[in-house]
């Protein structure tokens, strides 16, 4: 047995300890080789721990953007790794002093035929150290759009909305022109055009393309839907509404919930959508059977959607006296610059003490002032269709001093402050108007004085007339 070990001692000594050739001084074997490479592997497996280690937990404990703990993780483990490979050569006893010349000619040889592999790890670090890509960002990038998945050195991975993974190589991205939907928020505005035959209620088309945008949930109130009158078509006047939303791999999804939307507030309200006519002439007209064809044309003529039972939005706005003498061009900026807002059945509107920012139309519903104490809950007041309230917490800047929530389903016309302050400028009959009756509404101006005294806003004189008060307080906020 002995000799059998020795014997196999020998073997392995001859085979992995016999110098195969010599370089850099060293004379090399397959158990020096075997050393080596394992040597570089352990340093390989250290520096990309510290990467890890850099990227995922010191760096990110100090709250440094991705995109730079990318750089800084990448740039050391590539240090380290190159470091430790010198080492790790050097302390095996070659000499790599004497490699310069080869190194650096091979080196020569090696950066021509590489050059795009260079380009792409250049890329890949100005992409990681700017920052303006970034993982997690929707980009659209010839024609694909997609989420960023990772950024490599090299390459960059792109998950599709299809579901596949797109990879684009960094010096791509850096030279063409990419579409960042992230870059400053994910906002993306939705066109939507529509022709409408001539003759059709302009005002009316623009009420209706606003409330299909108001309608829609995943429509964005900021920045506000807005209606541009295009052009005058060859068969139709076309409109288009624009829209900004949020959840940009679902535009296709909102356009067309938008489009049935729109379909059904025409067809409800008689707007009819034309299509290309053609004259046709015919050979033989009495061969024609003209019974069926009259019986369609019956049909279709006594097809007619009863309008006077759908009150427009039009008609609920000139019903007010603030609005009886704007003309049809003022109503249609009213309306564009206006929100909508659908309230449910017991659905809190504004909490008492609160701060409200909009002028509120009831369009139809109720809306009950419930005034609130720790211990009971009391009506004061309601207001219904054809009614406003907010006019005074909006323009003395005071919380509301009651809950106002809905009765029942209410509709509301919204404006925001600077919308309203603008209207009151340019119309200075409005604010005499509210002003007006604000006077037939004791009540509620009763409500207001305890919340104004507590401001400091009204002296113990102008409590005995709040209305006149408030009148003037207009007309220096207005300089009316």
């Amino acid at each position: 047995m002995p000799a059998y070990w020795s014997l196999f001692k020998q073997w392995f000594h001859s085979t992995f300890s016999t110098p195969l050739f010599n370089i850099g001084g060293e004379a090399i074997s397959i158990l020096w080789m075997l050393k080596a490479i394992l040597l570089l592997i352990l340093v390989s497996i250290l520096a990309r721990s510290i990467k890890r280690f850099l990227k995922h937990y010191l760096l990110a404990l100090l709250k440094i953007n991705e995109g730079t703990r990318e750089v800084i993780g990448t740039l050391s483990s590539l240090g380290i790794a190159t470091l430790g490979y010198i080492l790790v050569l050097q302390s095996l006893g070659l000499d790599l002093a004497s490699f310069a010349v080869i190194v650096g000619g091979f080196g020569v040889g090696i950066g021509f035929g590489l050059q795009e592999i260079t380009r792409n790890l250049v890329s890949g670090l100005t992409l990681l150290g700017e920052s303006k890509l970034k993982v997690g960002d929707l980009i659209e990038y010839k024609g694909h759009l997609g989420y960023i998945q990772e950024i490599s050195l090299r390459s960059t991975v792109i998950r599709t909305l299809k579901g596949s993974q797109l990879v684009v190589p960094n010096t791509d991205l850096t030279s063409q022109v990419v579409e960042n939907w992230n870059y400053e928020n994910c906002h993306r505005r939705i066109e939507i055009s529509v022709g409408v035959a001539y003759g059709s209620d302009l005002l009316l088309v623009t009420e209706l393309l606003l409330e299909a945008a108001f309608i829609e949930k995943e429509v964005l109130a900021y920045p506000s839907p807005k209606v541009v009158f295009l052009e005058y078509g060859d068969n139709a006047l076309i409109f288009q509404l624009w829209v900004w939303v949020e959840t940009i791999e679902r535009c296709l999804l909102i356009k067309s919930s938008l489009n049935f939307i729109i379909e059904y507030k025409f067809r409800q309200r008689g707007i009819s959508i034309p299509f290309p006519q053609r004259d046709l002439w015919l050979r033989n007209p009495e061969l024609l059977l003209s019974s069926p064809s009259q019986k369609i044309q019956e049909s279709e003529n006594n097809f007619k959607p009863d309008k006077s039972q759908i009150p427009t939005l039009k008609d609920s706005l000139q019903s007010f006296p603030c609005f009886q003498h704007l003309n049809e061009l003022e109503l249609r900026k009213l309306i564009e610059i206006g929100g909508r807002r659908y309230l449910k059945t017991d659905e809190i509107f504004i909490r008492q003490g609160e701060y409200g920012n909009h002028f509120c139309i009831v369009l139809s519903g109720e809306i009950k002032a419930i005034y609130e104490t720790q211990k009971v809950s009391r009506l004061l007041f309601s207001f219904t269709e054809g009614q406003y309230f907010g006019e005074l917490p909006l323009l003395l800047e005071i919380p509301y001093p009651t809950t106002m929530i809905a009765a029942t389903e209410t509709h509301l016309f919204l404006l925001e402050k600077p919308c309203f302050e603008n209207l009151l400028n340019q119309y200075p009959h409005l604010s005499q108007e509210i002003a007006s009756e604000l006077a037939k509404r004791q009540d509620i101006v009763e409500n207001y004085q305890q919340t104004l005294q507590e401001m400091g806003l009204i002296d113990e004189k102008s409590l005995k007339d709040p209305v006149t008060w408030i009148r003037q307080r207009l007309s220096q906020i207005f300089r009316l």
